[in-house]
């Protein structure tokens, strides 16, 4: 009983030291993930960071090179067999047998499952189609099927069973914005139903609206890991000051302790830090600097992205 106490009070996914070395190359450089059941953990990096070795190393798929890691509180690959029944995954973009149908490539999934029961197989195969909005194609042979619909259908197979934890590399990939919204509403609804979902993804605007915690990922090493909330206040809030008289309102903007002010198109611009707003308006009254607007900047994931990284928005990979 204190075992399996122990087991669910435990992180939904945890690594100490975790690391891969291909050839010559450290891929992964032992990292220590935290991802807390419930949450949705958005995994981010650059091209080549290590995050889908990273996950293939969480689902056994790749035994590491140093540290460990343990999912649902069971170390991993050893407890596998225990594991991954309770663990959806879509990883590297689902394989389904071209020839059969999608219906009758989850029938296939679903018989190969022991845990199943053949009884109510037509039953749950229906409910995955419908839940990621392939009912109209359950009957089309899936080599016809869009890279966005084999994308759901692979989600589909991840839901065939109730899932403690759901693994999801790149799930959006190849969808149109409808079916990327319809993606993030099903990812939202799971995590309502107390799903941990650990969900790699280049598209920061969706991991920004979608994710409770973020992973940020650089050359191997987990650079930043943190509830969404406390990952943004590492970023500075920026200002932009729309003035005719730039040059004297940057000497002003230097008196008050705003150091990296610059000249932008039609004004100035800066961060914030410890300067109220109010600071610097006052500050440019005083020296007799007209201000026709000042907007406060609320940083964005990129931003922080891009601070942790120095990478650009082209994170996939």
């Amino acid at each position: 009983m204190a075992e399996s106490q122990a087991s669910e009070d435990s992180p939904a996914v945890a690594s100490a030291a975790l690391a891969k070395r291909f050839g010559s190359q450290l891929v992964v450089d032992a990292i220590d993930l935290d991802v807390p059941r419930g949450a949705v953990y958005g995994f981010i990096g650059p091209n080549g960071s290590g995050k889908t070795t990273t996950i293939r190393m969480l689902l056994g798929l790749v035994r590491p090179d140093g540290g460990g890691c343990s999912v649902l509180g069971q170390a991993m690959p050893s407890a596998a067999t225990d594991v991954l029944p309770r663990v959806g995954a879509l990883v590297e973009g689902p394989a389904f047998h071209p020839y059969l149908s999608g219906r009758a490539n989850l029938l296939r999934l679903d018989a190969a499952d022991r845990r199943s029961d053949p009884s109510t197989a037509s039953v749950r195969v229906a409910a995955a189609l419908d839940r990621v909005g392939l009912t109209v194609a359950a009957t089309k042979k899936y080599r016809a099927y869009s890279l966005g619909m084999r994308q759901r259908l692979g989600i589909a197979a991840a839901l065939l069973q109730p899932r403690e934890l759901l693994v999801l590399d790149e799930p959006t990939n190849g969808l149109d914005p409808q079916g990327t919204r319809e993606v993030r509403h099903l990812i939202a609804e799971l995590a309502a139903d107390g799903t941990t979902v650990f969900v790699s993804s280049h598209l920061l605007a969706e991991v920004e609206q979608l994710c409770t915690h973020l992973g940020v990922m650089r050359a191997g090493k987990l650079v930043a890991q943190g509830p969404m909330s406390e990952l943004r206040a590492l970023t500075a809030t920026r200002f932009r000051m729309r003035t005719r008289d730039p040059v004297p309102a940057l000497a002003v903007l230097a008196t008050i302790g705003v150091s990296d002010g610059t000249e932008i198109d039609g004004g100035i611009g800066g961060s914030l830090g410890e300067v109220a707003p109010e600071w610097i308006v006052q500050a440019m009254v005083r020296a007799g600097i007209t201000v026709a607007e000042f907007v406060q900047v609320t940083p964005t994931l990129e931003d922080l992205f891009v601070q942790l990284t120095g990478e650009g928005f082209d994170v996939s990979g």
